[in-house]
């Protein structure tokens, strides 16, 4: 019988060390995804390059076997100020620090001791378990459609074997999304202007690589350039004097605000961000300006922000 994409179930949870599994558990780690694609064993190989007095091909020897999963789980908070979303697991996969406070939790970049996740994937019946996981994630807030973040971790990988999916799965932890509009994302801006946003994207962009060495093998975060994209109706240059910007290639503060009712506010905001390669286009018959965006540190660790209350 065929095998249903649409049955399927992630579990994360963070690991107290490498080498040391979690156990993620359905009624507390189930993570809520859209738009899955898995790759569930990534090999690299070599040539044997063998000399015979015949032409063909020699065969290749697999030297190096990891795992990948990609997903995208919507943006919202996490129904309560202070507590921290269900989503959160996952950022710290992705070399994030969780600061849970009274009335917020903040979500910042570090550069050191990473944190690791253990991934439990089920596809109608098939099992597959990534351990040491590590990530990348990106942001998109795009007018008239959900905000969502789209995750990509590769960790080691384990023999996929015939197994149901646990029983007792809960998402009730993530909230359901609020559409992006005037109403329901109050508050943008790039320096001091703030007019009509069609979209805006981030992307923290971790140099994600898989290690294997003599006695050594993992996933790596060996560095991050975040970026983003900005979509906006062209304004006067009085009011935003963008072509000084990217000639100067001065930066400026960035921020968003998705949510108004506490437990469902989601802020993203970055101190520094320099604009690039501007081009127009049209929406609607309505001139529109777009920039590429290069998210700069301030005092370290601090490019980008995210901020649940």
């Amino acid at each position: 019988m065929a095998k249903s994409a649409k049955k399927t179930l992630l579990l994360a949870k963070p690991q107290t060390a490498a080498g040391t599994e979690a156990a993620p558990a359905a009624a507390t780690d189930a993570i809520l995804l859209r738009n899955v694609t898995a790759t569930p064993l990534t090999t690299e190989t070599v040539e044997r390059a063998l000399l015979r007095p015949y032409l063909g091909n020699s065969g290749q020897i697999v030297t190096t076997v990891y795992a990948q999963i990609e997903g995208e789980v919507e943006l919202a908070g996490s129904g309560a100020a202070g507590t921290a979303p269900a989503w959160g697991p996952l950022l710290r996969g992705c070399g994030f620090a969780e600061v849970i406070e009274a009335a917020s939790v903040t979500y910042t970049p570090v550069s050191d001791d990473f944190e690791m996740l253990t991934l439990h994937y089920y596809l109608d019946g098939l099992f597959h378990k990534i351990t040491d996981a590590r990530g990348t994630v990106s942001f998109d807030i795009t007018a008239k459609g959900i905000p969502f973040m789209r995750y990509r971790f590769i960790g080691a990988y384990h023999p996929i074997a015939d197994k149901a999916p646990p029983a007792g799965v809960d998402f009730s932890a993530f909230q359901t999304p609020l559409g992006v509009n005037k109403q329901n994302t109050p508050q943008w801006a790039l320096g001091g202007y703030s007019g009509c946003l069609q979209a805006l994207s981030f992307d923290l962009a971790n140099a994600l690589v898989w290690r294997s060495l003599i006695s050594c093998e993992g996933a790596e975060i060996t560095d991050r350039q975040p970026t983003g994209q900005i979509s906006l109706e062209l304004p006067k240059i009085a009011d935003l004097n963008w072509p000084e910007m990217v000639r100067s290639a001065a930066t400026q503060p960035l921020s968003i605000t998705h949510g108004t009712q506490a437990g469902n506010i989601v802020t993203i905001s970055t101190p520094g961000a320099q604009l690039s390669e501007p081009s127009y286009s049209e929406a609607e018959n309505v001139a529109m300006l777009g920039l590429n965006l290069s998210l700069q540190p301030g005092q370290g660790n601090d490019e980008i922000q995210i901020i649940v209350s």
